[in-house]
């Protein structure tokens, strides 16, 4: 059950910026790339292999993923050491259990009929309540939490982030493929995720605790929800850590991407939380505005365009530029707080994200010839290359 007053003493007791990491992967068999139902056997024998590790691993819905979480770091260098040693030994394990790991927002052909949801009393809840809305959600994603001291301030972060939340998505858009099609979509994953399931996607704006208090008592009073996890935000006031979560973005094909998308979050919340400090002017944009955008994300991507105002955030007036932009104008309004933090990549320096996405890379293998099973075999390959680092299944 829902204690509001504990949440509100959480976010009381909270630090300012903070960070944790959370990365899921699906289960595949090495052979054949299937979704393979293996996350008790992992979790499991990870208790004896590498007890660091087991108290890391969470399950995410379905029997065929699996996700480490970094646990609270200091700092973004501090979570992103702890999360670099965690993805080694999740690997270095996977592997000696003959299991295979991959990182795209969807399986590319995977049948979601097939998937056995897992055996513990949130996701009983989450298939009870939702039942083919949780069956055909098998993706996988990137969270970020960014720890913010005093709820009020947690979700006025919040209400300044959700313009940026299309952009953050067009960025990581990693899931072009599902049942076996190209889908013409650069997230599907957001498409079957975070446009399906209810309380998700872009929230409201809410201006303060009380109201984000009064919003939760409601759901609460009307049987809506029991968790608040049962609220599903792309971004989101997290009760137990009393951190700013935020789950627009899609799992990563390499460990360099996460790290650079997890490295721009932390910036953009640490900015939007010193612009509310400091009472910078911002305009709540209209949802529709906002929607149009996640829209152009979920299809496009990077190679589309986006609405927004000259060089702003701001989405008033109505014009255009191209996608291909955003790194550079979240890179531009973080500046201030990236060199204040020195937020960087530890052992990269400067925080560079990739020219091409993963989705734009998996469309361009497709456009060359290559067939959607040797596109993800290519990827999977990647993908164990550059979190495993010297790893080798």
């Amino acid at each position: 059950m829902i204690d509001l007053d504990r949440a509100a003493e959480t976010f009381a007791a909270a630090s300012d910026l903070t960070v944790g990491l959370e990365e899921e992967f699906a289960i595949l068999d090495p052979a054949s790339l299937d979704l393979a139902p293996r996350f008790d056997d992992l979790r499991d024998s990870a208790a004896e292999r590498s007890p660091r590790l087991h108290e890391h691993i969470t399950g995410e819905l379905i029997a065929s993923e699996i996700e480490i979480i970094s646990g609270r770091g200091r700092d973004l260098g501090d979570a992103l050491e702890r999360q670099r040693g965690l993805r080694r030994d999740l690997f270095a394990h996977a592997a000696s259990r003959g299991a295979a790991l991959g990182a795209t927002g969807t399986h590319p052909w995977a049948d979601y009929r097939e998937q056995a949801i897992i055996d513990t009393e949130h996701y009983r809840r989450v298939e009870e309540g939702l039942k083919y809305v949780a069956w055909r959600n098998n993706t996988f994603s990137l969270h970020v939490h960014v720890g913010v001291n005093d709820g009020d301030r947690a979700v006025r972060v919040c209400d300044r982030l959700r313009p940026v939340l299309p952009l953050l998505l067009a960025l990581s858009a990693s899931s072009p493929f599902l049942d076996g099609r190209l889908t013409g979509l650069h997230s599907t994953r957001s498409q079957i995720f975070t446009r399906s399931f209810p309380r998700c996607g872009v929230p409201d704006v809410f201006g303060s605790w009380a109201a984000y208090h009064d919003y939760i008592n409601l759901l609460l009073r009307t049987s809506s929800i029991i968790e608040f996890t049962q609220v599903w935000w792309s971004v989101r006031p997290h009760f137990a850590f009393g951190t700013v979560e935020v789950r627009i973005c899609d799992a990563q094909p390499t460990a360099a991407e996460s790290d650079a998308l997890a490295a721009l979050i932390v910036a953009c919340v640490a900015q939007a939380l010193r612009d509310v400090d400091e009472g910078v002017p911002f305009a709540d944009p209209p949802g529709r505005l906002i929607e149009e955008n996640m829209w152009r994300a979920i299809r496009h991507g990077l190679d589309g365009r986006m609405i927004a105002c000259g060089g702003e955030l701001d989405l008033a007036c109505g014009d255009e530029y191209p996608s291909a932009q955003i790194a550079e104008r979240l890179l531009t309004w973080t500046a201030p707080l990236r060199a204040e933090l020195e937020i960087t990549l530890p052992g990269a320096g400067e925080l560079v994200l990739p020219e091409r996405n993963g989705s734009q890379r998996q469309r361009a293998m497709i456009e060359s010839g290559a067939s959607i099973h040797e596109v993800y075999d290519t990827t999977v390959r990647e993908t164990r290359a550059t979190y495993a680092e010297e790893v080798t299944a």
